[in-house]
């Protein structure tokens, strides 16, 4: 064989494989796409794992910030209570 005959065959095998290739699989391509798209909007849609994770951190940090304040008012009113129980109103040695 000759290489003037091998050459264009060899290119238009190629050719038509990938023009047969592209024909096959796009639609193929799209209809998977399309069921990716389908599947993270229904995922996004639901409640997932990380958002209740979420809401349990706010929860714990909104207890903590309560007993947090409760504490401090206590210390508040303990300093001035203090204070007031004393009647020379100094300092304790």
């Amino acid at each position: 064989m000759e290489w003037e005959f091998v050459a264009p065959m060899i290119v238009s095998v190629v050719l038509i494989l990938t023009v047969g290739g592209v024909v096959l699989l796009r639609p193929l391509a799209r209809r998977l796409g399309a069921l990716l798209d389908v599947m993270v909007l229904e995922k996004s849609k639901t409640p997932g794992v990380e958002d209740h994770g979420m809401a349990d951190a706010i929860d714990t940090m909104n207890a903590r910030l309560s007993l947090l304040e409760e504490r401090q008012d206590f210390t508040e009113r303990l300093i001035a209570g203090g204070d007031r129980a004393r009647p020379d109103g100094g300092s304790s040695p």
